[in-house]
């Protein structure tokens, strides 16, 4: 077989209809082989011929789709100065669009003989590593088009490809736990009635099982451990072709108008730190992908905590970045990408910056710049917390906001300025650069820590099964048993659970932002008090459908139809407390039903306040350009351990109201609710939220 010289770019393996180009970066390399192997694994070696701006490159007609490749990268090996090529390594095409395969750790996947880290291991690591797989590019996508669903009107649900589906007993066995599984009728229609406009998906770029969770037969069930950038994680396929199978997922899902959002982590690899295997970017050219120390360079910064972290100053580390996002943007069609510990994103040097050059080519890029940006504003290198301090195109999770309902529903005192201002859309975060209340995603629960139910039910980490003495997790969870740890048979201790998940459901969905739901928190979804499932790929972490609460199920139903059904609770703007059409667009109140003073503000130990939202103040048009008119509500919140009276607010906020939703009472029938008159007293009853709607 005769390789010709082929191009430079695209960098990856493109087949074209008659062979496939091959174009892979290394600038320490001296020579580079391109290895393709057969069905019973045999290897076949060919030098690519060209390198120009030291992109290798080269082209093999008759090469078609399906056909396993890696390369072998002949160069120095001095690790003191950051270099580590080594052509016994069987190293992964970082473009590469579908990887086969697991890796097994064996010895032979390291660059050093285990025992002496400062050896060189010649060990073939072909055997016992991953391959690099030439996929077609066609897809009949028929008429799909992207839903592009604006800020103020998403919904977005957490979810884990193989945790969600894995148990569905109405989802064909063969199918549970993959990307078919999600695409299933009965998973969409599921969504569809929760009021669902987007699935945030946990990792799905191709990651690798920690050595360390193998050998306690654990497994990395989170995913945050990638190799592979553009390719589609393997384990989540249920038939031979997951870039196949994901893009029919994708156009399923927005057949019925839901988005796919993408956790991606961008801010380190697999390969760990100097001790982790070589399968990739250490191979090609380790200084050039990784910020090595500068003191040292056979060692590696690390801000994320996993033992890497890559080099976002380098212009080749930014074009995989950016490449990859307009891959999935484009080709595989996602709608946007939530960022795992997005803060290493902008970390060119130590501090992080936020005019970082990521940023920059993420804001003038034509195709990435349009799609939903979130990131998880922080990472564990000194000062890498910067909730409210990303640039103004990007969403973010806003941990202020859960630590802040959290702490409001288990009576912490002097929380009530701050619950106000979460409830609100977080404009001391947000309002100084310009961005508006759909820069907040508001989350009380997520992958990392507490499920919803674990949250009112457990004072205290209960992580035993992960086999480190209870040591991993986080200890700041803030949460409430509400008066015993773990299950009990108690009823009044599980009706105040019940309530207290209704508060903090109620407080997500009706606050200005964007409301994010983990998956399986409205089925009752327990994980048994453990705070850190990342390793626990069995029925601890996945959801159990034959257990789902179904009260609760219905309640995030009611929930997101009032938030979808009046624009009051999700403004496109933040509201001001100033008068519009002769009423202010927001007004608090104290239990008594006079507006909030000063004073009343800074009274530490207050729990219980309403505040009223002003629907005739909206003067957002809407996608036609007609101005939205809404209802008015009240909502009054008590987290009290006793019932509090509550006294409407004067005539000049409207004289009937009716009460539409009470946490104390989730059988109330919304169109048949109280109703209550203007000056009249009423009671809230203890840790509950009443919504009243303005007649």
């Amino acid at each position: 077989m005769h390789m010709w010289p082929g191009d430079a770019q695209p960098l990856g393996a493109h087949f074209d209809g008659a062979g496939t180009n091959f174009a892979i970066f290394s600038e320490a390399a001296e020579r580079v082989e391109l290895c393709l192997f057969d069905q019973d694994g045999r290897e076949t070696r060919h030098d690519l011929p060209e390198a120009d701006g030291f992109v290798w490159h080269g082209y093999l007609p008759g090469i078609m789709p399906g056909q396993h490749y890696g390369y072998r990268v002949h160069g120095p090996y001095e690790p003191e100065r950051g270099i580590r090529c080594n052509p016994s390594k069987l190293l992964l095409d970082p473009y590469a669009r579908a990887l086969h395969g697991e890796m097994d750790w064996d010895e032979a996947c390291f660059g050093y003989t285990f025992g002496d880290e400062d050896s060189r291991n010649d060990l073939d690591s072909a055997p016992h590593t991953m391959r690099s797989v030439v996929v077609s590019p066609y897809f009949d996508w028929g008429d799909d088009r992207p839903p592009r669903t604006p800020y103020h009107e998403t919904v977005i649900y957490e979810a884990h490809v193989k945790g969600l589906t894995m148990l569905h007993p109405d989802i064909p066995e063969e199918q549970r736990g993959t990307y078919a599984g999600l695409a299933h009728p009965v998973m969409i229609d599921y969504l569809t009635s929760l009021g669902v406009t987007a699935v945030e998906l946990m990792p799905i770029h191709q990651f690798v099982h920690d050595d360390h969770l193998v050998k306690k037969g654990l497994r990395n069930y989170w995913g945050y451990n990638t190799i592979g950038f553009f390719a589609p994680h393997n384990g989540y396929a249920a038939g031979p072709d997951p870039v196949l199978e994901f893009k029919a997922m994708v156009k399923a899902l927005h057949e019925a108008g839901i988005e796919v959002i993408l956790d991606v982590v961008y801010n380190h690899t697999a390969e760990g730190n100097h001790m982790g295997p070589t399968l990739s970017f250490r191979g090609l050219d380790n200084a050039s992908y990784y910020r090595l120390t500068d003191e040292d360079p056979r060692y590696y910064m690390d801000t994320t905590g996993t033992g890497n972290s890559l080099l976002m100053r380098n212009p080749h580390v930014l074009q995989l970045i950016m490449d990859s996002l307009r891959y999935w943007t484009t080709e595989m069609r996602v709608d946007g990408f939530r960022f795992d510990l997005a803060a290493t994103l902008a970390r060119q040097f130590h501090e992080v910056d936020r005019l970082a050059a990521f940023f920059d080519l993420v804001q003038q890029d034509p195709v990435v710049s349009r799609v939903k940006l979130i990131a998880e504003p922080w990472d564990v290198g000194e000062g890498g917390y910067q909730v409210g301090n990303f640039p103004p195109l990007w969403s973010e999770w806003n941990g202020k906001f859960r630590d802040s309902i959290r702490d409001f529903w288990r009576g912490s005192p002097g929380i009530m300025p701050d619950f106000a201002s979460r409830l609100t859309g977080s404009s001391d975060l947000y309002a100084d650069d310009g961005r508006s209340p759909m820069a907040s995603i508001n989350f009380v629960t997520c992958h990392d820590g507490f499920t919803l139910n674990d949250l009112v039910s457990y004072n205290h980490k209960h992580n035993d099964a992960n086999g480190e003495a209870n040591r991993d997790g986080t200890d700041d969870n803030r949460s409430w048993n509400c008066g015993f740890e773990g299950v009990t048979e108690d009823p009044q201790v599980n009706g105040l659970r019940e309530r207290q998940k209704r508060n903090l459901l109620t407080t997500l969905f009706l606050s200005q932002g964007v409301p994010m739901l983990a998956h399986g928190d409205e089925l009752g979804r327990t994980q048994r008090g453990n705070n850190n499932v990342y390793c626990q790929d069995n029925e601890l972490a996945w959801v159990h459908w034959d257990a789902a609460h179904e009260t609760t199920t219905d309640w995030v139903r009611k929930l997101a139809a009032l938030h979808s059904g009046h624009a009051v609770f999700r403004r496109r703007r933040f509201l001001h407390g100033r008068k519009v059409r002769g009423m202010k667009d927001i007004a608090w109140f104290t239990p008594g039903g006079r507006e909030m003073s000063d004073d009343d503000w800074s009274v530490g130990f207050a729990n219980a306040i309403s505040v009223f939202l002003n629907g005739d103040a909206i003067q957002e048009p809407d996608r036609r350009g007609e101005r939205i008119v809404g209802d008015s509500f009240l909502m009054v919140f008590n987290a009290d351990d006793d019932p509090q009276p509550f006294t409407l607010p004067p005539d000049a906020f409207g004289e009937n109201w009716l009460k539409v939703l009470d946490t104390a009472d989730p059988l109330l029938d919304a169109d048949t609710g109280m109703s209550i008159k203007s000056s009249e007293t009423f009671t809230v009853e203890s840790r509950s939220v009443q919504v009243l709607r303005r007649v």
